[in-house]
């Protein structure tokens, strides 16, 4: 039972080591040991804190982000609907300038047949008055190549001339 049993002794020793080692440790570890327990706690509660409030400008940096992407998106909708109106007015400007010029080229081309047209008719009269002339000049020959029907004309035109 010895063993199970310290002797006084033994506790008074024991007590009295405990307690020098508890009044050193006081004295020299224990506040170091808990500024540094609490310098540690408060590293670790600014990186929390750190951790937390880069979190949140990320949620907000990617909102900002979703943001610009749905206004560069209503941009390039806004862009591209800006460009097929464009291009649309252009190709019915062209359109209408095309039938512009087209009008104005078969106006021209119907001046141009008008005016040959009437040149062509002015020579064709020119050339029949030119034909009736020699065939009135055939004619009044083969009808005065004798002395008779020379007389006989001379004598209508006269009558002629003093009847009117």
């Amino acid at each position: 039972m010895e063993l199970i049993t310290p002797a006084i002794g033994q506790i008074f020793w024991g007590g009295l080591v405990f307690l020098i080692l508890l009044f050193l440790l006081k004295k020299f570890a224990w506040k170091p040991m808990l500024s540094a327990v609490n310098q540690r706690e408060e590293s670790i509660q600014e990186s929390i804190d750190l951790a937390e409030k880069t979190k949140a400008e990320m949620e907000a940096l990617k909102l900002q982000n979703e943001d610009l992407l749905k206004e560069a998106r209503i941009e390039r909708d806004k862009m591209i609907k800006d460009a097929t109106a464009t291009s649309k007015k252009l190709i019915e400007d062209a359109r209408v300038e095309g039938q512009t010029q087209q009008t104005k080229i078969v106006e021209e081309a119907q001046k141009i047949i008008r005016s040959e047209k009437a040149a062509a008719i002015a020579e064709l009269k020119t050339q029949v008055a030119s034909l009736s002339l020699e065939i009135a000049e055939k004619v009044i020959k083969g009808e005065l190549a004798s002395d008779d029907k020379q007389k006989a004309l001379a004598e209508q035109i006269a009558n002629d001339i003093s009847l009117n």
